[in-house]
């Protein structure tokens, strides 16, 4: 049997970008990783946790340093890899990922998966987006729901280029808002008292009775788990990222400035803010009337006033379209590979039918879940293609045949791992990462145990 009969078609017709077609990192893939961080879903969150105080129980130093961690760990561990895979070998995630998973594993995982579940950050964008129009227009949030995942799934099938012009401004609107909201709220964060705020466990709605202040390990673990989880699929597409890339150089300059530098300026601002609301006494009463708790988003209102809030909810909605539309786009791309006889309208339809029913019932509301599910299913599959590549002399193996075993047993115990906290089985600290690191050893001990199917040499062109 010659070679390339032992792969499937989607491989073997794989063209590498040219360098030609590739730019530099501040062109491609630093802002476009940096747009994503924008979102204000991601942003919003940065204070909440464990405890009334949340990620700020310890102190801002403590909240900061741990974003500035997770941030690494994001960089490091789930995008440089990747990154650089994508680079050297100018192909997209779904056939790099077959050295891991396999010729024929690898049109499941990750390509089948990283499609599937942009329907679940679908269903994110939709449910809090919509809330936020829904402070202008006049219409059941519920509606505009299903509005929304409709136009969002059409664009991300059909528009895209469109969209992607109007993207490269849409993002300044809400570094602009964050803007705004830290000039009104710098000025008090030296008067933040964590140890006041921990007691007063009525401004966290999640906290009954009295409020406990979590230890340092639990506030790192608490970011850990939203930024991780957040970024997870993400980390998985710097493949496709560094197909752009011209050199090393770039994926590694693409990651600090896009990944990094925007998570702490995100979700670091988010984090002054809340923490300037409550060392400011006025406000700190109008956060406790408005029950913003420690969300940044819900501080718009309290800190630059109702009337100019419902706008600037409506423009960080709009801003949030893209993001939404992207989303669809790499579903419809990942479907049209792995089930290339389906209409891609309507794998993208079923998908978008469910998006839109998880943001009118409120389950993609419950973001935390969502970037936990994420990052149990990236973790491993992340930590298993570091461990291919560092294995391999920092190197694509290129295929392997079949269903490799390594790649599977790996991913199924990251995710497992990963699981338990969902399931409320156990509690395991930052599960993204502990995913990732026992898809890392179990990948490792499989592979010199000898589970890894043999390498088919791509044919020659």
């Amino acid at each position: 049997m010659n070679n390339q009969s032992q792969l499937p078609s989607y491989i073997t017709s794989a063209v590498p970008n040219p360098q030609g077609n590739r730019a530099p990192w501040y062109s491609n893939t630093a802002p476009t990783y940096a747009g994503i961080f924008l979102w204000f879903v991601f942003w919003q969150g940065a204070a909440e946790g464990p405890g009334a105080a949340g990620t700020l129980s310890q102190g801002v130093a403590w909240a900061l340093i741990s974003l500035a961690i997770s941030a690494v760990v994001c960089h490091f561990l789930f995008y440089l890899v990747p990154g650089l895979l994508g680079q050297k070998t100018g192909l997209p995630l779904y056939i790099v990922g077959t050295s891991t998973f396999g010729a024929t594993g690898g049109f499941i995982m990750p390509g089948f998966l990283m499609g599937l579940l942009q329907f679940g950050w679908l269903g994110v964008n939709v449910y809090f987006s919509s809330l936020a129009l829904a402070e202008v227009i006049p219409v059941s949030a519920k509606i505009i729901m299903v509005v929304w995942g409709v136009l969002a799934a059409f664009v991300g099938l059909k528009g895209i280029q469109y969209v992607a012009k109007v993207a490269t401004f849409l993002p300044l609107i809400p570094l602009v808002i964050i803007a705004m909201l830290l000039a009104k709220t710098l000025g008090s964060v030296g008067s933040f008292d964590p140890a006041a705020l921990n007691k007063a466990g009525e401004v966290a709605a999640a906290v009954t009775g009295q409020a406990v202040a979590p230890s340092h390990f639990a506030v790192l673990a608490a970011t850990l788990t939203a930024v991780v989880g957040f970024f997870a699929t993400a980390g998985a597409a710097g493949v496709d990222f560094g197909t752009n890339s011209r050199n090393p150089q770039d994926v590694k300059m693409g990651g600090l400035v896009g990944i990094v530098f925007a998570i702490m300026l995100t979700s670091g601002a988010a984090l002054l803010i809340v923490a300037g609301v409550y060392g400011n006494s006025s406000l700190m009463a109008g956060a406790v009337a408005n029950k913003a708790g420690l969300n940044a988003f819900q501080m718009i209102p309290v800190v630059l006033g109702k009337d100019l809030a419902k706008w600037l909810f409506f423009l960080l909605a709009i801003a949030a379209f893209p993001p939404a539309c992207f989303s669809s786009f790499i579903a419809a791309n990942s479907f049209r590979t792995t089930l290339p006889k389906v209409n891609p309208f309507i794998s993208v339809g079923i998908g978008a039918a469910i998006s839109i029913i998880l943001a009118v019932t409120a389950l993609a509301g419950k973001a935390i879940i969502v970037f936990q599910i994420i990052g149990a299913s990236f973790g491993p599959i992340c930590g298993a293609m570091m461990v291919d590549y560092l294995i391999n002399g920092k190197q694509w193996t290129g295929p392997r045949a079949g269903f490799n075993p390594a790649g599977w047993i790996a991913w199924a115990a990251g995710f497992t791992v990963g699981l338990l906290p969902i399931i409320k089985v156990y509690d395991v600290p930052a599960a993204p990462v502990t995913a990732f690191i026992v898809g890392t050893v179990v990948y490792y001990i499989c592979a010199k145990a000898g589970l890894l199917s043999p390498v088919v040499p791509l044919p020659k062109k």
